[in-house]
């Protein structure tokens, strides 16, 4: 393949069905209240290489959910009303992956199937495959029905993952002494729990000044910016931080972590480091995932399990067709 003389470019290592690392067609400059002054002042600003962590974790938490739609329903008003009104049928599932003394396993899983609809008299459908209850979501006049009704469904599905990573933590007391919890995805809703960090593996919008987005850019292998506080509809400290990664575009292998507002500066400095110190050892490789550096292999194999734990999806569809024939 020969290039235009004089032009260079990199090929996004992410699998296209996936979207892209850094979405740059969507990217927007946020909204978000943003305060630098953190852990350095704004002027101070410069990529902090990996220190010694005083106490690293015994174990590291990997906390995530999949979901599935298994079929779209239509739910007939009895009270003639409206001819009908349409649902989705969704399996969903959370587990927690435990990394501790040089192996990783699966510590906690809850697999779960829900009816989610607008109509109020909608009520849970009992299937061979399981029971699908029933979620009652309020219909907005801004929103389309779809988007209400996804809402719904990671609304649960974030309350699935909450509900297991606390079970988990209660599973392993007395096993490991000092851990970090990671969840795949924003900390929101999540912010109460102990020593537990967000995850973003991807990029829609830049929160930071021009010249310190600049800056994210050009953070080597296992360096972060200092911590920020931002907030949107909900307030959390933030830092970038770059994995391994063999090339790529500027962002290749940078993902965002997120942490709860109310730690003291001592505390989410010393998580920020933790993560520093710890993540980049899970970071995944293209040969072996399509997500690579982002998608940590504990997160993936955890993402794999809990789609087989979702069951085969034919059959599922099957048995919720008998169940509406009946």
């Amino acid at each position: 393949m020969t290039a235009v003389a004089g032009m260079t470019f990199n090929i996004d290592a992410w699998d296209p069905g996936y979207g892209s690392s850094m979405e740059a067609e969507e990217l927007a400059k946020s909204q978000a209240e943003v305060e630098l002054d953190v852990e350095v002042p704004a002027t101070e600003w410069a990529p902090i290489d990996p220190s010694p962590v005083p106490s690293p974790p015994d174990a590291v938490l990997f906390v995530d959910g999949v979901r599935r739609i298994d079929a779209r329903v239509w739910i007939d008003d009895p009270a003639g009303a409206n001819s009908a009104s349409i649902g989705i049928c969704a399996s969903y599932a959370a587990g927690v992956v435990c990394c501790c003394e040089g192996r990783a396993h699966v510590i906690g899983t809850d697999v779960r199937r829900g009816l989610f609809t607008v109509a109020a008299e909608a009520s849970g459908i009992a299937t061979s495959a399981g029971r699908y209850e029933a979620f009652h979501a309020t219909a907005k006049d801004d929103k389309p029905l779809a988007v209400v009704l996804s809402s719904a469904l990671q609304e649960q599905l974030a309350e699935t993952e909450l509900d297991t990573a606390t079970a988990a933590r209660r599973a392993i007391d007395g096993h490991v002494g000092h851990d970090l919890l990671v969840v795949d995805g924003p900390l929101s809703g999540r912010t109460h729990l102990p020593r537990a960090v967000g995850f973003i593996k991807s990029h829609q919008t830049t929160y930071l000044p021009g010249d310190l987005n600049a800056m994210v850019g050009r953070l080597g292998p296992h360096q972060r910016t200092p911590v920020f506080l931002m907030g949107t509809t909900w307030v959390r400290h933030s830092w970038y931080l770059r994995l391994p990664s063999a090339g790529g575009p500027p962002w290749s292998g940078v993902v965002r972590v997120e942490a709860a507002p109310h730690l003291a500066r001592e505390e989410v400095t010393d998580l920020a480091n933790v993560t520093q110190s710890v993540l980049g050892r899970f970071a995944s490789v293209p040969y072996k995932d399509s997500r690579a550096p982002q998608n940590l292999y504990p997160i993936a194999g955890l993402e794999r399990d809990l789609r087989h734990r979702l069951g085969d999806q034919q059959f599922v569809y099957r048995a919720l067709r008998l169940a509406a024939a009946r």
